[in-house]
C-alpha cells in the first residue's frame, strides 16, 4: 500500500508543480485568464495538489516506519 501511496503523491506532486508554473508563467506574461478560469485559481489548484501529495508521501513514510 505504500508503494501505491508514493507513487500517487509523485504524480500528483508532479502534475501540481506543473500547473503553478503554467500559471506562473502565464501570469508574468500578462495573461489573466486560461481556458475560462483565472490563472490566481490555477494557482491554488496546484498548490492544493501539491499539498496533497505531500500527506501522501507522508503516509507513505509513516507506513515504512511502522515495520
Amino acid at each position: 500500500m505504500e508503494g501505491l501511496f508514493l507513487l500517487l503523491g509523485r504524480v500528483i506532486g508532479l502534475g501540481g508543480m506543473l500547473l503553478c508554473l503554467f500559471a506562473g508563467v502565464s501570469r508574468l506574461l500578462g495573461h489573466f485568464y486560461m481556458g475560462g478560469f483565472q490563472l490566481a485559481a490555477l494557482m491554488q489548484a496546484g498548490v492544493a495538489l501539491v499539498v496533497v501529495a505531500c500527506f501522501l508521501l507522508l503516509l507513505a513514510l509513516s507506513g515504512r516506519a511502522r515495520r
